[in-house]
């Protein structure tokens, strides 16, 4: 997807719009979010070390997740949620390494905690044939029990990249997979244009979504929060 205006996203707790580069800020000012830790301390239960983590897709800055992780959980529950919200198509090979391509592979049923530590990066690389890279950074860490009983906490993700329609530069919601495929043009279009716009070879528009493998192998979304 081609690049747009400096990214933005939005909180999963309280919806306020926010800049990619002060996630962390609004996370330690954000009432709700605050408001859930101190919750979660007052149950019955073991502290652990809960990992703050930053994905990005390799190819665009512009798609972005923050996720709070619990260290006792692995890489396979990190790589079941990327699929579910990201990746998903075909049921695709994936796989965890320090260096990317040709890298150290790391086995799936590690801990979290045996792998990161602040300021690690390890790469996710989804579907080897149309591959899909994903970067993961722990920005940072707490001591602390989980605000939810689930492995990964959404804290904060990407607005929709703005489209515009190839046709009229207006705001886009499709893409035609024969721009794409035949004439490797992001042929996103709007919904007076998409009803005629001919696609003779691979069907119908697909809806935007908010993945960044929108448009590679089978992927259509839905792109949402698994949880």
């Amino acid at each position: 997807m081609p690049r747009g205006k400096a990214s933005k996203g939005k909180c999963a707790y309280c919806d306020t719009e926010i800049a990619k580069n002060s996630v962390g800020r609004h996370l330690a000012a954000c009432v709700i979010r605050q408001t859930m830790i101190q919750q979660a301390e007052r149950k019955k239960g073991q502290s652990e070390t809960l990992y703050h983590l930053r994905v990005q897709d390799a190819a665009s800055s512009e798609f972005w997740l923050d996720l709070e992780m619990r260290g006792s959980k692995t890489l396979k529950d990190l790589d079941s949620y990327l699929r579910r919200i990201w990746l998903e198509c075909c049921g695709h090979l994936s796989q965890f390494s320090i260096g990317g391509w040709g890298g150290e592979e790391i086995p799936q049923s590690r801990r979290l905690d045996q792998v990161f530590k602040v300021g690690r990066e390890l790469t996710h690389i989804y579907d080897f044939g149309t591959e899909s890279v994903t970067l993961i950074k722990a920005a940072g860490a707490r001591k602390g029990k989980p605000t939810t009983a689930r492995p990964i906490a959404l804290l904060a993700r990407n607005l929709m990249p703005e489209c515009k329609c190839i046709q009229c530069k207006q705001p886009a919601a499709w893409l035609c997979q024969e721009c794409l495929i035949e004439d490797n043009v992001w042929g996103t279009l709007c919904d007076k244009h998409a009803s005629k716009h001919p696609h003779d070879n691979y069907g119908e528009p697909i809806r935007l979504v908010n993945s960044p493998r929108l448009g590679l192998c089978g992927y259509t979304g839905p792109a949402e929060p698994p949880y």
